[in-house]
Protein backbone atom coordinates (compact mmCIF):
# COMPACT_ATOMS: atom_id res chain seq x y z
CA UNK A 1 0.00 0.00 0.00
CA UNK A 2 1.36 3.40 -1.00
CA UNK A 3 2.04 5.83 1.84
CA UNK A 4 0.94 9.36 0.95
CA UNK A 5 3.54 12.01 0.23
CA UNK A 6 2.97 15.02 2.41
CA UNK A 7 4.70 17.46 0.06
CA UNK A 8 1.19 18.29 -1.18
CA UNK A 9 -2.15 18.57 0.55
CA UNK A 10 -3.24 15.51 2.54
CA UNK A 11 -6.84 14.59 1.73
CA UNK A 12 -8.83 13.07 4.60
CA UNK A 13 -11.99 10.98 4.71
CA UNK A 14 -13.71 10.70 8.11
CA UNK A 15 -16.41 8.20 9.05
CA UNK A 16 -17.79 6.46 12.09
CA UNK A 17 -20.60 4.20 13.28
CA UNK A 18 -21.02 2.11 10.15
CA UNK A 19 -22.75 -0.70 12.13
CA UNK A 20 -22.59 -3.15 9.23
CA UNK A 21 -24.52 -5.28 8.54
CA UNK A 22 -26.92 -4.36 11.37
CA UNK A 23 -27.96 -0.90 10.11
CA UNK A 24 -27.21 -1.27 6.39
CA UNK A 25 -25.99 -4.04 4.12
CA UNK A 26 -23.01 -2.12 2.71
CA UNK A 27 -21.19 1.19 2.80
CA UNK A 28 -22.87 3.78 0.55
CA UNK A 29 -21.55 4.06 -3.01
CA UNK A 30 -20.83 7.79 -2.54
CA UNK A 31 -18.57 7.03 0.41
CA UNK A 32 -16.80 4.20 -1.43
CA UNK A 33 -16.24 6.56 -4.37
CA UNK A 34 -14.33 8.92 -2.03
CA UNK A 35 -11.81 6.25 -0.95
CA UNK A 36 -9.46 6.56 -3.96
CA UNK A 37 -9.27 10.34 -3.43
CA UNK A 38 -8.30 10.13 0.26
CA UNK A 39 -4.70 9.91 1.39
CA UNK A 40 -5.84 8.98 4.89
CA UNK A 41 -9.19 7.59 6.05
CA UNK A 42 -10.35 7.69 9.67
CA UNK A 43 -12.98 5.38 11.17
CA UNK A 44 -13.98 6.33 14.71
CA UNK A 45 -15.45 2.99 15.76
CA UNK A 46 -18.59 0.87 15.78
CA UNK A 47 -17.68 -1.10 12.68
CA UNK A 48 -19.57 -4.13 14.08
CA UNK A 49 -18.18 -6.51 11.42
CA UNK A 50 -14.61 -7.35 10.45
CA UNK A 51 -15.55 -7.38 6.75
CA UNK A 52 -15.81 -3.57 6.79
CA UNK A 53 -12.35 -3.28 8.35
CA UNK A 54 -10.97 -5.71 5.76
CA UNK A 55 -12.60 -3.75 2.93
CA UNK A 56 -11.23 -0.39 4.10
CA UNK A 57 -7.76 -1.83 4.75
CA UNK A 58 -7.70 -3.14 1.18
CA UNK A 59 -8.93 0.08 -0.43
CA UNK A 60 -7.42 2.87 1.68
CA UNK A 61 -3.94 4.23 1.20
CA UNK A 62 -3.75 4.65 4.96
CA UNK A 63 -6.45 3.75 7.48
CA UNK A 64 -6.59 5.03 11.05
CA UNK A 65 -9.30 3.28 13.03
CA UNK A 66 -10.41 2.54 16.56
CA UNK A 67 -12.94 0.16 18.08
CA UNK A 68 -16.27 1.29 19.47
CA UNK A 69 -18.64 0.08 22.16
CA UNK A 70 -20.49 -2.22 19.71
CA UNK A 71 -17.32 -3.88 18.41
CA UNK A 72 -16.59 -7.40 19.56
CA UNK A 73 -13.38 -9.24 20.45
CA UNK A 74 -12.19 -9.73 16.85
CA UNK A 75 -12.25 -5.99 16.11
CA UNK A 76 -10.84 -5.10 19.53
CA UNK A 77 -7.92 -7.45 18.85
CA UNK A 78 -7.13 -5.60 15.60
CA UNK A 79 -7.85 -1.99 16.59
CA UNK A 80 -6.82 0.30 19.45
CA UNK A 81 -9.19 2.20 21.72
CA UNK A 82 -7.36 5.43 20.80
CA UNK A 83 -5.25 5.99 17.68
CA UNK A 84 -2.73 8.75 17.02
CA UNK A 85 -1.12 10.09 13.85
CA UNK A 86 0.84 13.12 12.76
CA UNK A 87 -0.11 14.39 9.31
CA UNK A 88 1.84 17.25 7.79
CA UNK A 89 2.63 18.66 11.22
CA UNK A 90 -0.88 18.29 12.71
CA UNK A 91 -1.35 15.86 15.60
CA UNK A 92 -4.51 13.77 15.17
CA UNK A 93 -6.27 11.40 17.50
CA UNK A 94 -9.26 9.13 17.02
CA UNK A 95 -11.52 7.71 19.71
CA UNK A 96 -15.06 6.38 19.65
CA UNK A 97 -16.77 7.95 22.63
CA UNK A 98 -16.23 11.36 24.23
CA UNK A 99 -19.20 11.49 26.61
CA UNK A 100 -22.10 13.94 26.68
CA UNK A 101 -22.17 16.98 24.40
CA UNK A 102 -22.22 19.36 27.36
CA UNK A 103 -18.63 19.99 28.41
CA UNK A 104 -17.17 17.96 25.53
CA UNK A 105 -14.62 20.58 24.44
CA UNK A 106 -13.14 21.04 27.92
CA UNK A 107 -13.20 17.31 28.69
CA UNK A 108 -11.46 16.36 25.42
CA UNK A 109 -8.91 19.18 25.70
CA UNK A 110 -7.98 17.90 29.18
CA UNK A 111 -7.82 14.26 28.04
CA UNK A 112 -5.89 14.97 24.82
CA UNK A 113 -3.71 18.02 25.55
CA UNK A 114 -1.14 17.14 22.87
CA UNK A 115 -3.58 16.89 19.93
CA UNK A 116 -4.62 19.42 17.32
CA UNK A 117 -7.58 17.42 15.96
CA UNK A 118 -9.72 14.70 17.56
CA UNK A 119 -11.98 12.53 15.37
CA UNK A 120 -14.74 10.80 17.34
CA UNK A 121 -18.06 9.02 16.87
CA UNK A 122 -20.68 7.23 18.97
CA UNK A 123 -23.52 9.77 18.87
CA UNK A 124 -24.18 9.60 15.09
CA UNK A 125 -24.51 13.39 15.34
CA UNK A 126 -22.15 15.45 13.17
CA UNK A 127 -19.99 17.78 15.27
CA UNK A 128 -17.39 20.40 14.41
CA UNK A 129 -16.17 22.64 17.20
CA UNK A 130 -12.94 24.00 18.57
CA UNK A 131 -12.04 23.93 22.26
CA UNK A 132 -10.58 27.09 23.86
CA UNK A 133 -7.19 25.33 23.77
CA UNK A 134 -7.41 25.09 19.97
CA UNK A 135 -8.30 21.36 19.83
CA UNK A 136 -10.61 20.79 16.85
CA UNK A 137 -13.28 18.15 17.50
CA UNK A 138 -14.84 16.39 14.50
CA UNK A 139 -17.61 13.81 14.47
CA UNK A 140 -18.55 12.77 10.92
CA UNK A 141 -21.88 11.26 11.99
CA UNK A 142 -22.78 7.93 10.41
CA UNK A 143 -22.92 7.03 6.72
CA UNK A 144 -25.35 4.16 7.37
CA UNK A 145 -27.44 4.95 10.48
CA UNK A 146 -28.80 8.47 10.77
CA UNK A 147 -30.84 7.73 13.89
CA UNK A 148 -32.64 11.01 14.66
CA UNK A 149 -30.54 13.04 12.20
CA UNK A 150 -32.05 14.18 8.90
CA UNK A 151 -29.27 12.54 6.83
CA UNK A 152 -26.56 9.91 6.94
CA UNK A 153 -23.21 11.72 6.76
CA UNK A 154 -19.43 11.57 6.51
CA UNK A 155 -16.73 14.26 6.35
CA UNK A 156 -13.79 15.18 4.18
CA UNK A 157 -11.00 17.61 5.01
CA UNK A 158 -7.57 18.67 3.84
CA UNK A 159 -4.31 19.19 5.70
CA UNK A 160 -2.07 21.74 4.02
CA UNK A 161 1.09 23.23 5.49
CA UNK A 162 0.15 22.07 8.99
CA UNK A 163 -3.38 23.50 8.82
CA UNK A 164 -6.74 21.73 8.67
CA UNK A 165 -8.84 23.20 5.87
CA UNK A 166 -11.87 22.42 3.74
CA UNK A 167 -13.71 20.50 6.46
CA UNK A 168 -16.91 19.44 4.70
CA UNK A 169 -19.88 17.49 5.98
CA UNK A 170 -21.37 15.35 3.20
CA UNK A 171 -25.03 14.38 3.33
CA UNK A 172 -25.84 11.07 1.73
CA UNK A 173 -29.04 10.47 -0.24
CA UNK A 174 -31.75 8.42 1.50
CA UNK A 175 -31.40 4.67 1.04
Amino acid sequence: MRQPSYAEAVRLLLMSDTHLPKRAKALPDALLAELPHADVAFHAGDWVDTATLDLLESRCRRLIGVYGNNDGPELRARLPEVAYAELDGLRFGAVHETGPAQGREARCAARFPDLDVLVFGHSHIPWDTTAPTGLRLLNPGSPTDRRRQPHCTYMTATVTDGRLTDVTLHRLPPR
